[in-house]
């Protein structure tokens, strides 16, 4: 077998990555499977729970996260993409990946490579599982990267699938439609296993695909639920019409959709509860330490006396739940949106969304390749009525926002991780 790359510095790994494959998504299965075999990967004895989804996938698998080490298990958890740091992406107990367990597994998979190459997120999918193998966990929590049935976490079978919602994105890939997208999503779902879909309604595609694989199908609205109390004490926990914990706490997660989240990640839990079993007090703490940065992430500035606002939402779905945040949390003054967002998305649809609850509106440039210039985004607005000033870089942009911002105003910067990721990093925010 031809030998593989090696590098001693996760910076040259990442860079080489970037070049190694001719393009840089091909869905499919069959090379990711044939460079894991020849790692000799073995898979850890705990449940994996794979996380799918359009929307809903980064804040369902921290509730996850949060609420089994709340529980005192040992979690691993793999995400993507990245705000800051690309070892954000594997997380050990909520810590990120040490640079060295990465350039070990990456040297691993490349001497593994063969006549094979793979992409970027293949590598990265597959450094996760290596260092999963040796770090001694309870439980593994998957996200797909896209779609589902051809991403390359679903070469590993899940324990629970959970897909949290379906709405149109990455069309060019999944489909046109929403069935189309849903039988896609749904390929994470295995026979005889539960299958966790997170909103009412499903697509007639998600339903078809469960009854093929014989998946045991849930749905939220139907078989289980979150219903908030009338006198804001809280939440219930409902399955199948009866309240299983009545009065949890909200998550710390700021959104109206958090409470939807939470009980699917409670529905998927149900489901591990012989092998990790949580009890009440697990679920509270979780649900009241979990944190997830870009999020409706809400920053005060005191100097200024306005708000900053932090949001990765880049298709008109996740824009439909910031603009009902934005109004369920209204401030005095006016808001102001600074969007950066790639070239593949719809950027009409994302900001005729959000356009109700906007008042004035800025462009910027995001970070990498496949991002939008000032121009090109401020072109595709007016397209649905919506005029954005240009900012420049994303830095020169926060300063410009910064400047005319007034107590009681709002900066709401949203749109691509390399848009939002930069502007926490240039502000100074932890993560």
């Amino acid at each position: 077998m031809p030998a593989g790359p090696r590098f001693d510095r996760l910076e040259d790994w990442l860079e080489w990555q970037q070049r190694a494959h001719p393009v840089a998504i091909e869905l499919g299965l069959d090379r990711v499977a044939r460079v894991l075999a020849r790692t000799g990967w073995r898979r850890p004895d705990v449940p994996v729970i794979t996380v799918g989804g359009t929307n809903g996938k980064g804040s369902t698998v921290a509730m996850l996260d949060a609420v089994l080490r709340a529980g005192g298990y040992r979690v691993g958890t793999f995400t993507s993409p990245h705000l800051v740091d690309y070892r954000e992406r594997i997380r050990l107990d909520d810590e990120p990946v040490s640079a060295a367990s990465l350039v070990a597994a990456f040297n691993r998979i490349g001497d593994a490579l063969g006549d094979d190459t793979l992409t970027y997120f293949e590598f990265n999918t597959l450094a996760a599982l290596l260092v999963f193998e040796t770090a001694g966990l309870d439980a593994i929590v998957l996200e797909v990267g896209l779609g589902g049935r051809l991403d390359a976490v679903n070469a590993v079978d899940a324990d629970v699938a959970v897909v949290v919602s379906i709405g149109l994105d990455h069309m060019d890939y999944l489909g046109p439609d929403v069935e189309s997208i849903g039988r896609e999503k749904a390929g994470i779902f295995r026979r005889g296993r539960p299958a966790i879909f997170g909103s009412p309604q499903p697509p007639q595609a998600v339903r078809e695909v469960a009854a093929e694989v014989g998946a045991r199908l849930s749905v939220r609205g139907t078989d289980f639920d979150g219903g908030v109390r009338a006198d804001d004490d809280g939440w219930d926990f409902v399955v199948d019409g009866e309240v299983r914990h009545a009065r949890l706490p909200r998550p710390a997660l700021a959104g109206s959709i958090q409470v939807a989240n939470a009980a699917t990640v409670l529905a998927a839990l149900a489901c591990l509860h012989a092998r990790l079993p949580l009890g009440r007090d697990a679920l509270e703490a979780g649900l009241c330490s979990v944190r997830l940065p870009g999020r409706f992430q809400r920053i005060r500035d005191p100097r200024r006396g306005f708000e900053w606002v932090f949001d990765v939402a880049h298709n008109p779905a996740a824009a439909t739940a910031l603009a009902t945040n934005l109004r369920d949390w209204p401030v005095p003054g006016r808001t102001h949106a600074l969007c950066g967002m790639l070239g593949d998305k719809d950027v009409a649809g994302v900001v005729a969304t959000l356009a109700p609850v906007v008042d004035e509106w800025w462009a910027t440039a995001a970070e990498g390749p496949r991002a939008l210039d000032e121009a090109e985004l401020v072109r595709r607005a007016a397209a649905a009525g919506v005029a954005m000033r240009p900012a420049g870089s994303i830095a020169e942009a926060l300063q410009h926002v910064a400047a005319v911002a007034g107590p009681g105003d709002r900066v709401v910067v949203f749109g691509s991780f390399h848009t939002v990721g930069p502007a926490l990093v240039t502000l100074g925010v932890p993560l």
